[in-house]
């Protein structure tokens, strides 16, 4: 892995648009380069801002089965409107034998749930690239204040933060500057959307952080991706049943 001088990247990019660190991943890293996005309520901006830059950059998406409809639908419609290069990257288990096996687990532990059908995949996913672009932002929870526009993911490739100083302001600004479509679950007060069961989304309240709703009642806020949570460190297999 290419050695990069972080410190200095990031002092550069606190005061560049998101456009210009984006440009600067795809000139660094082409075509060794992906995005992630889990067509949640704001993911329509920065899928229109990478691919008005790059068109044919892959998308990740994680399709752990247990996704809303409305996400589905919503996702759907983003490929078609914005001509999306998707990778879909699925669990190896299948999501009706998983319940089998495992029944609710996203209740019992859902650490465990997540890194068997969201970080494993994904990871896997990953290691066809040397950079991976993001929508995280700094506001959005306490676990991401301190995160930088370019990291080191864990010595495996290297991590793009373009909009983490965007405000939601800003986002709903843009979307509706390039007429966007939203997330059908935004106006029943879905602010950050993940898996479907109630216990991992739910609407969020008046006051509350915008992920208060993810695993709500637990003191889980991150799925672990963005906070190195590893497949090993959570086997569902010594899950109580």
């Amino acid at each position: 892995m290419k050695t990069y001088d972080y410190e200095k990247l990031n002092r550069e990019f606190e005061t560049k648009p998101a456009e210009d660190i984006i440009r600067w991943a795809v000139k660094e890293f082409s075509p060794d380069l992906a995005m992630s996005t889990s067509f949640g309520a704001e993911s329509a901006v920065l899928l229109h801002l990478a691919t008005q830059i790059h068109p044919s950059l892959t998308v990740l998406f994680t399709n752990t089965g247990f996704h809303f409809k409305e996400t589905l639908e919503h996702r759907d419609n983003l490929v078609k409107r914005l001509k999306l290069n998707v990778r879909e990257l699925k669990p190896e288990i299948p999501n009706a034998e998983f319940l089998a096996k495992n029944g609710r687990l996203y209740e019992r532990d859902p650490d465990a749930c997540c890194a068997v059908n969201k970080i494993a995949p994904f990871e896997k996913g990953l290691k066809n690239y040397k950079a991976w672009i993001t929508g995280i932002r700094r506001n959005q929870a306490d676990t991401r204040k301190s995160s930088q526009f370019v990291e080191n993911y864990r010595n495996e490739l290297v991590k793009v933060n373009p909009l983490l100083t965007w405000t939601s302001r800003m986002f709903w600004d843009y979307a509706k500057k390039y007429d966007l479509p939203y997330h059908p679950l935004w106006e029943k007060g879905y602010l950050s959307i993940g898996c479907s069961p109630e216990n991992c989304t739910r609407p969020v309240k008046l006051g509350e952080d915008p992920r208060a709703g993810r695993w709500s009642g637990t003191g889980k806020v991150e799925c672990g991706i963005h906070t190195f949570l590893k497949m090993e460190e959570n086997n569902p297999s010594s899950a109580p049943k």
